[in-house]
């Protein structure tokens, strides 16, 4: 049993240390994603060396110190996106007025669900949705939408790449994005709103470093931070919504958090995993609504699964340019190592 316990050790261990190592390499990166339960299962090993017991030898040792290194490494790592760490965005508080809610849906491209995104939708009533991995049907199933929503961007692909894009609020701007690959679309888009006045929105959803997509993260890294430094350029309300394929405690995530000023409404908060939907041991948050220093928080949901693989996440914010919200800051290293990924790619 010891040989086991030493053996499971030594894989958790390389497998809380690995993302560690700055590599673009698949094999690198996707030990990023599942932290909590990285932390969970070296929890557990810790209790069977207890009860087995450590003896007095090299191996043991060293298994039994890197396992209680490893956790204290995760649970720093993990600690701000708990209800006990500092909110980054803080809460609304009264009724301004200036008030708007948004959805971000990955539909999972072979659902065919339709009326369960429709019924949510409905039921919801966001101010303006984000529906991604969407092919033509799916955007043939949201026409009624168009009605309630007049202003909307649809990109219908079949390679699982396609975005639907559909505001209440008014459309005074509109880009469509090849930023990194010619076939992984972005949408730039600026909404004017006689309370929010003018807001810019960036709806992104870049390809995972995983071998049936992309071996490497350095095109997912590259349009984040690419949007990041477009941000930082911008004086007024921004939102930064979609399916990111990253988890916001990665070293990319924090990155971007860093070039661009923006904030994560998770943090302080929890985690709220939206992927995968079908396995409650894995999961981990790659859908994100992140925002500007100019918005509070009144809420951010998971919603019921939808036949996806991924949770939908509503978020409703309070425009709010006199608050106390923290961001991260960037040192001049973060910024020529954010260049530097964007020129790589």
């Amino acid at each position: 049993m010891k040989t086991v316990l030493l053996i499971l050790s030594a894989i958790l261990i390389l497998a809380t240390f690995i993302p560690v190592i700055k590599k673009d390499y698949w094999t690198f990166r996707v030990f990023d994603y599942p932290r909590f339960q990285k932390i969970t299962l070296s929890l557990m090993i810790l209790i069977l060396w207890l009860v087995f017991g450590v003896e007095n030898n090299p191996l043991h040792i060293a298994a039994f110190s890197g396992l209680i290194i490893s956790v204290l490494f995760l649970a720093y790592q993990v600690f701000p996106f708990t209800p006990f760490a500092k909110k980054m965005i803080k809460d609304s508080t009264g009724d301004t007025g200036y008030n708007f809610s948004v959805m971000v849906i990955n539909v999972y491209q072979e659902n065919q669900q339709y009326q369960k995104v429709i019924d949510l939708l409905k039921k919801e009533k966001p101010d303006l949705f984000l529906l991604v991995e969407t092919d033509q049907e799916w955007a043939d199933q949201m026409t009624d939408f168009k009605k309630g929503y007049p202003f909307f961007i649809e990109i219908p692909k079949d390679n699982t790449y396609g975005m639907l894009f559909y505001s209440k609020i008014k459309i005074s701007e509109e880009y469509v994005r090849y930023l990194i690959e010619e076939d992984v679309p972005s949408i730039e888009v600026t909404l004017d709103d006689p309370k929010l006045g003018e807001m810019t929105i960036y709806a992104l959803h870049p390809t995972p470093p995983v071998p049936s997509e992309n071996t490497k993260s350095t095109e997912r890294d590259a349009e984040i931070l690419m949007v990041g430094k477009k941000v930082k350029k911008l004086h007024k309300p921004v939102l930064v919504l979609g399916d990111l394929n990253d988890v916001g405690w990665s070293h990319t995530s924090e990155l971007f958090l860093k070039v661009s000023g923006m904030l994560d409404p998770r943090r302080g908060r929890g985690m709220f995993s939206t992927f995968h939907a079908k396995y409650f041991f894995m999961r981990w948050p790659l859908d994100h609504i992140f925002v500007s220093k100019h918005f509070t928080l009144k809420s951010l949901r998971l919603h019921p699964n939808i036949g996806s693989d991924h949770f939908p996440i509503s978020g409703h914010f309070t425009l709010n340019p006199v608050n106390k919200n923290e961001g991260l800051k960037a040192t001049l290293s973060d910024k020529l190592e954010a260049k530097e990924k964007i020129k790589k790619a």
